[in-house]
């Protein structure tokens, strides 16, 4: 009996369904890798046909190089090599599905990420920290949302994804503890500082409405009435930063969320803190992503130095 073999295309919604229903992964992951997919799809269409078994080693080779000339129409600016690499991660992981589902194709080890660039970390130094923690100033609803936001941000490391997932009921400032879904459906303890504890107690005291979220925006007229779904959105979260880091005067750096998370390893990784520990606090699944803090914190490297130089040597 002759079985007409699915497109690539059919292959990669079926895998698509798969990463959701049975690897419960995040629809952003599921997103991102449907995006990454399309593009390779297109690509192998184009150049070589768009049935599995048109896949071979040469098209994926011809597919990295289009990769790495590739040049974005509006602003003429290259795909960066982590980028580049997280398209052919998801081209691996789907050619490990078509070898669970018993459809010959292309080895998945037969495809290799390429070396890439160490990723830059930025983060903010203490002076600046504490102008930014301490850059909305008031009484009012608006600054007591965001002093807790920026401490709360700050004293757990956490993403501002899982942020804006926070529910008031996860909380216990008490305890100074909760836990967070991070990426993968992971879940982890993560610790609120005694300052970030304050001020989260504040925020949540001088709240009027019965929206279940943690962090909300504010109409205008402070009036809850009428207004549903409050909760703050990423791209909510990473304005109020940005326009806190400016009403503090820091120049020269883009603040982000993001960067207050580097800012939180940073400083615990300054004062002692083992790198596992740091791992884990930040719910990274691999120690090699965490050692990026290093090279901006070895205090044992710095002391060589300084001891090199105070030794006349040049």
């Amino acid at each position: 009996m002759f079985v007409t073999m699915p497109t690539l295309k059919q292959l990669k919604n079926e895998y698509l369904e798969y990463l959701e229903i049975e690897r419960n992964r995040a629809l952003k992951t599921i997103e991102n890798y449907g995006r990454y997919l399309e593009r390779f799809i297109h690509f192998a269409s184009s150049t070589a046909g768009e049935d599995v078994a048109d896949l071979n080693e040469d098209v994926i080779r011809q597919y990295r190089l289009w990769l790495n000339r590739f040049k974005d129409s509006e602003t003429g600016e290259p795909l960066k090599r982590i980028t580049q690499n997280y398209h052919i991660i998801a081209l691996r992981n789907f050619l490990k599905y078509l070898v669970k589902r018993q459809i010959k194709s292309v080895a998945p080890e037969r495809v290799e990420l390429g070396k890439q660039e160490d990723r830059q970390v930025s983060f903010l130094e203490p002076s600046e920290l504490e102008r930014l923690l301490d850059a909305p100033e008031g009484s009012d609803l608006p600054a007591l949302r965001d002093r807790a936001l920026l401490a709360t941000l700050f004293s757990t490391g956490m993403r501002v994804s899982e942020l804006c997932s926070l529910n008031r009921d996860m909380v216990s400032v008490e305890r100074g503890e909760l836990s967070v879904r991070g990426k993968g459906g992971k879940v982890r303890p993560v610790f609120v500082a005694d300052d970030a504890a304050k001020h989260l107690q504040e925020w949540m005291k001088a709240r009027s409405d019965l929206d279940q979220a943690l962090f909300i925006r504010i109409p205008r007229n402070q009036r809850f009435g009428s207004y549903e779904d409050l909760r703050l959105t990423p791209r909510s979260v990473q304005r109020i930063v940005k326009g806190h880091a400016i009403a503090a005067g820091i120049v020269g750096k883009k603040v982000s969320p993001h960067t207050l998370r580097h800012s939180f390893a940073t400083d615990l990784l300054r004062n002692g803190a083992d790198i596992r520990s740091v791992q884990a606090m930040l719910g990274h699944s691999s120690v090699t992503t965490t050692q990026i803090y290093t090279h901006v914190t070895d205090k044992g490297l710095k002391e060589v130095h300084q001891k090199f130089l105070k030794g006349g040597k040049r």
